[in-house]
């Protein structure tokens, strides 16, 4: 199910961004990146609809991916 970024608290939704670009495997290579430039880079992306947060009952988990994998699996209603 895809949640609406805008349904969050702003505390939620900053808890939620700062746990997905602190995990393993979200290097950005030899520059070091601060947190807070990673987590406005990702609102930013859920603000133009390129990344949507989706909700997963079966494992009651979020996580954050592209839209258009989103679309592929059919979480979007046409």
């Amino acid at each position: 199910m895809i949640v609406p970024y805008e349904s969050l608290n702003q505390e939620t939704l900053t808890n939620l961004i700062e746990e997905f670009v602190s995990r393993d495997g979200t290097d950005y290579g030899t520059v070091e990146i601060a947190i807070e430039d990673k987590v406005s880079r990702v609102h930013d992306q859920l603000a133009r609809g390129e990344t949507v947060i989706v909700y997963d009952a079966e494992s009651e988990s979020c996580n954050l991916v592209h839209r258009d994998w989103a679309q592929k699996q059919g979480l979007f209603q046409t």
